[in-house]
């Protein structure tokens, strides 16, 4: 259960009406006392801006989505899913756009201290242990989608599996030669992607040759753009020894691989991941994320956390799926 004035007060040792003071920055406070109750404030991960706006009522019937990214194309898949759920409810949704730097977990305690919603969705906020540990200590409803962490409800998807399944679809076609159309390497989804092509290879015995695990020179959104995937596909063209097929992290980065291969007039299969609507009309074969459903029963597990905070965790892992189509017909050209 969150934090109160009242706990504060009892655990700083002094008043209700001295913790009121301190938050309402009155000038009659010592500044021992008002050090003492901020610190036990910070440490129960109450801010005092909750109190300042009256928001800690039992219930303010708001849910927040805090995002890296709002203009990708998964998150807008998985928010549709949340919206989905939402509609059946009388809830307000809120967004919270965070950057994916060195601050994050800055960024996601600023948002947590100030009490801003009843519930908390965090999409593909990626943090340690450690710092998802400490986030336990706000007692308040949080559900991750793309990501778990063994204390909080969860929503994901077996991205080693999945890039297995796109790697292994490539090997079975007859294909050794094979190259990972990456991002930036230090990211999550990434590090789990590269596992399972590698993992894929290794069972057949092909040799993992780092040089085929290409990434484009922009860094913007970690690399998960259309100029991200062109800029790799025209290193991966430029080789002397070109690869036989691609598997390429993000059905976004696709996008951008075709359109470098029609600008050069040299086409090789390629396989995607996400399962984006603009995969189907280009015909690229892809790895489906249930995205939309991710959102909805993600949205739908926080709202039974907040319904009842003793629930049992909750920890949804799904398991990708292939989809065939014509950008890994071999000698089909797109």
């Amino acid at each position: 259960m969150a934090s109160t004035i009242y706990d504060i007060a009892k655990k700083a040792g002094v008043s209700i009406a001295t913790v009121s003071r301190v938050f309402n920055q009155s000038t009659s406070v010592s500044e021992p006392t008002r050090k003492k109750v901020m610190a036990v404030a910070e440490a129960v991960g109450y801010h005092p801006q909750a109190y300042a706006q009256g928001l800690a009522s039992k219930n303010n019937n708001t849910i927040m989505v805090v995002v890296p990214v709002i203009s990708n194309y998964f998150f807008m898949e998985v928010l549709g899913g949340i919206q989905d759920k939402l509609s059946e409810l009388g809830y307000e949704l809120n967004i919270f756009n965070v950057t994916a730097d060195d601050n994050l977990f800055s960024q996601v305690e600023h948002v947590l201290k100030r009490r801003w919603a009843e519930g908390y969705l965090f999409i593909s906020i990626h943090l340690d242990d450690n710092q998802w540990k400490q986030l336990t200590r706000f007692n308040v409803p949080i559900t991750l989608v793309d990501e778990h962490f063994e204390g909080f409800d969860s929503v994901s998807v077996d991205n080693v599996q999945g890039a297995y399944r796109a790697t292994k679809s490539l090997i079975d076609l007859g294909f050794r030669r094979i190259a990972m159309l990456s991002a930036l390497k230090s990211s999550k989804p990434i590090r789990d992607r590269l596992s399972g092509y590698k993992k894929a290879l290794e069972e057949k015995n092909i040799s993992i040759c780092e040089d085929l695990i290409v990434s484009g020179n922009s860094l913007y959104r970690d690399g998960f753009t259309e100029r991200g995937g062109y800029e790799a596909m025209i290193k991966m063209l430029s080789m002397n020894d070109i690869p036989e097929a691609c598997f390429c992290a993000s059905d976004i980065q696709a996008v951008g691989a075709l359109k470098a291969m029609k600008d050069i007039g040299k086409f090789i299969p390629i396989i995607g991941y996400d399962d984006i609507e603009l995969s189907e009309y280009i015909g690229l074969s892809t790895i489906r994320q249930p995205m939309r459903d991710m959102g909805f029963y993600a949205t739908q597990n926080l709202i039974e956390r907040m319904k009842n905070k003793d629930k049992a965790i909750s920890q949804t892992i799904y398991s990708p799926e292939l989809i065939h189509r014509a950008s890994t017909t071999v000698n089909e050209i797109i």
